[in-house]
């Protein structure tokens, strides 16, 4: 699934989540079913504790080249370059941030980082591995 079938220049017109860290399971990556102490992986049948859950990002984007418009997803760690550190840390970031503010409401304290990765990436062309 890694294989790169052609390269696509292309600029980023939207973010299309809102979401950009998930827990993935370490053995398929697909999204694990948290709980407050627990995780389970639907897939493979994984699971352990929540506090030991590994992250992973996923962006959502819609681009365009000088044709056409696509929806594209890009995972992995090919966008720690761009998030400044891996997605676990992120994430762990995120929830010290919440922690120390006392902030209750997970969704209000997404919105500086909503608008920061809008920031970097909308209006920028970058080249896609599709």
């Amino acid at each position: 699934m890694n294989s790169v079938k052609g390269l696509l220049a292309a600029s980023v017109i939207s973010v299309q989540n809102s979401c950009f860290i998930y827990p993935a399971c370490r053995n398929c990556f697909s999204r694990l079913i948290l709980d407050s102490r627990r995780f389970n992986c639907l897939k493979c049948g994984c699971t352990g504790e929540a506090k030991d859950a590994s992250y992973r990002y996923r962006l959502s984007l819609k681009i365009a080249d000088t044709n056409d418009l696509f929806d594209i997803t890009v995972f992995g760690s090919c966008l720690d370059p761009f998030f400044g550190v891996t997605a676990e840390n992120l994430q762990r970031y995120i929830q010290d941030f919440n922690q120390l503010s006392g902030e209750t409401n997970a969704e209000a304290s997404t919105g500086a980082l909503v608008q920061a990765v809008e920031t970097c990436f909308i209006g920028k062309r970058f080249i896609f591995g599709v």
